[in-house]
């Protein structure tokens, strides 16, 4: 075979032949994953999260590239690619799971413990998944367990969501982790403009009290008695909430600092790469780009657009029976994308007040949100399943 020869079969076999060749979907998720790693370096939209989920849908696309395939339509799993083989931490809940053990090693309750009221704050952020749950029955192209899985993404939750999709709907996992995902990276971008239309300026200049100061004993009944009265009520849910409380519990103990340590840092770090590059990389062309998957796409943005409304509206409830005690923006925060949405509210509350500090403040409906969709996710898997 003459040199020339071999030049062209190399050019023949090569990922740019196929996508001159009519592979439009995976140009198309090219395009994509550069957007988003875009946002990711140069707007710095939680990079930590956005930017492995990006490079992981940039490499599944490119043409033969060999990183990820599923492993459970293989003969053998570890044909499946490097990151095909990390997608089974995803497909088994293993990363979810552990993912909510260093989500809860990172969280401080004391918040939620110093002012209850943000129990309902959190609950009322959770309308979003109701409502995409109820619109996405109604338009007759999922089931009732597809529906509830659409749902969760309302809870701006990835763990979660994956969670709920392994169980209820298992082929809908890739694009359900991507919207969810994607949108809590994009939480800065889409919550600012709603809370804005929602709120008075009156309203965002609103000054909190303190917050009590929460014993060290009340933190460390907290985790055990939320694992064991939600996992009674809703075993379904055990596994996600007795992780997060697991978590929190050697945070709070005093007696497991190497544990909690290597939980909040190493582990989470490893879980967030592997989780994130699994994700983004499920995105394939032939398969994302789908009427059903666009659907999706769409629902779980209005049910995340929703929520953050049901909390802000709640807020402006609370402000006004308080006589203006309690500022709305903390409401947004009511999402359990944590600590992404209490940053976001302290910092639209900061752009109008630059004396307000609603940080801690609107941690409670943060983490009150975690807890919130973890609870609706056992119920949905409870009628289900």
């Amino acid at each position: 075979m003459s040199f020339s020869a071999i030049l062209a079969e190399l050019a023949n076999q090569s990922g740019f032949a196929k996508i001159f060749a009519g592979d439009w979907q995976s140009a198309v998720m090219l395009l994509i994953s550069f957007v988003l790693l875009y946002l990711a370096i140069v707007k710095k939209f939680e990079p930590l999260l956005l930017l492995p989920i990006a490079f992981g849908m940039f490499l599944s696309n490119l043409p033969d590239g060999g990183t990820f395939a599923y492993f459970y339509e293989l003969e053998h799993w570890y044909d499946a690619g490097v990151i095909g083989v990390m997608y089974a931490g995803v497909k088994s809940s293993l990363f979810p799971c552990m993912m909510f053990l260093a989500v809860g090693a990172m969280t401080d309750f004391g918040p939620l413990m110093a002012n209850p009221i943000s129990l309902l704050l959190g609950a009322a952020a959770q309308m979003g998944i109701y409502c995409a749950f109820v619109f996405a029955n109604a338009t007759g192209l999922f089931t009732p367990q597809q529906a509830a899985a659409i749902g969760i993404i309302g809870g701006a939750d990835g763990p979660t969501a994956i969670y709920v999709a392994n169980n209820l709907a298992p082929e809908l996992v890739a694009p359900i982790a991507v919207a969810a995902y994607s949108y809590m990276a994009l939480i800065p971008l889409i919550q600012p403009p709603i809370m804005r239309a929602l709120t008075t300026k009156k309203e965002r200049v609103i000054k909190m009290s303190q917050l009590r100061k929460v014993s060290k004993t009340e933190k460390v009944i907290f985790p055990i008695f939320v694992a064991a009265f939600c996992s009674l009520l809703l075993p379904s849910v055990a596994p996600l909430l007795g992780m997060l409380m697991l978590g929190n519990l050697l945070r709070e103990c005093g007696v497991v600092d190497r544990l909690s340590d290597v939980v909040q840092n190493a582990l989470c770090n490893i879980c967030t790469i592997m989780l994130g590059l699994s994700v983004g990389a499920t995105a394939k062309g032939d398969v994302f780009l789908r009427v059903q998957t666009l659907a999706i796409i769409a629902m779980g943005l209005a049910a995340f657009c929703f929520s953050t409304v049901g909390g802000l509206l709640f807020g402006k409830l609370l402000c006004l029976v308080t006589g203006g005690k309690i500022n709305p923006l903390i409401g947004s925060a009511g999402v359990s994308a944590v600590p992404m949405a209490a940053r976001v509210a302290q910092n639209e509350g900061a752009k109008w007040n630059k004396t307000n500090f609603l940080l801690m403040h609107a941690m409670g409906p943060n983490v009150a949100g975690v807890i919130g969709s973890a609870v609706a996710a056992g119920f949905f898997m409870a009628v289900f399943a």
